[in-house]
């Protein structure tokens, strides 16, 4: 097996969703885990052909395992699971050995950020969760940013029925501006910019909540433990079902 196959003990217990890494040290301490009949040094590697069990029961990677990932989108992908109908989907591109789905809308014409899961519960507990649920963009435009332009942004625009919350902007070059929402309304941008006599020419989304924008277009990442219990915590008020 080659080395770059194998994964530290306690590294490879955190990932599949058996205890954090420094609990898994604890337990190897104690000499609770076992590799192949063997209790193992602190700093093991492991493959995927190795027995490894806490406490005599065999720990896998479970078929049904949460999936998280952080996916760079490009544009000209379109954020659907039906891949009978668009041939540029992102579940076709990605092509994740597992069933997974996006969560929430990011436009055709759009990049960045955009995660991708197999845990329904979580979906809805994010997209319910109002003020911890921060998108944030980079946008450029087809004309200069004014005082003006960014203190309407910030303040709320009427679109689709209703006045968009207030919300960070802030000018980030000539043509370009910052803002986070808390909201996720069909092409929200892009309408608020239109409603100003404003036409997007470039939207990025370069961070959802507690994950930044820290892969190459294209390019896919899973969330780490970390990470996933950070989201958890954050929306921790949302319930999964309406009650």
């Amino acid at each position: 097996m080659e080395e770059k196959q194998l994964t530290r003990i306690n590294k490879y217990l955190s990932e599949v969703g058996y205890c954090s890494r420094r609990a898994a040290d604890k337990l190897i301490e104690q000499g609770r885990v076992t590799v192949n009949g063997e209790v193992p040094e602190m700093g093991t590697k492991v493959g995927p052909d190795d027995e490894i069990r806490v406490n005599g029961r065999l720990i896998t990677e479970p078929e049904d395992a949460p999936v998280y990932l952080a996916f760079n989108k490009p544009v000209g992908i379109v954020c659907t699971t039906d891949t009978r109908v668009e041939k540029d989907n992102i579940i076709d591109f990605i092509n994740y050995p597992k069933r997974i789905f996006p969560i929430g809308r990011l436009d055709k014409p759009s990049e960045g950020l955009i995660f991708l899961t197999n845990d329904g519960d979580i979906v809805n507990k994010i997209l319910r969760a109002r003020n911890n649920h921060e998108k944030e963009y980079i946008v450029q435009v087809n004309k200069p940013v004014t005082k003006e332009f960014i203190r309407r942004m910030r303040s709320g625009i009427p679109i689709l029925g209703t006045v968009t919350r207030k919300c960070f902007a802030e000018q980030t070059g000539r043509n370009e501006f910052r803002i986070i929402l808390t909201q996720g309304l069909n092409r929200q941008i892009r309408r608020m910019c239109e409603y100003l006599d404003y036409r997007v020419t470039k939207l990025k989304r370069v961070r959802i909540m507690n994950i930044p924008l820290d892969v190459e277009v294209g390019k896919w990442r899973h969330l780490t433990p970390k990470e996933v219990h950070e989201i958890q915590n954050m929306v921790s008020d949302s319930t999964k079902t309406h009650q």
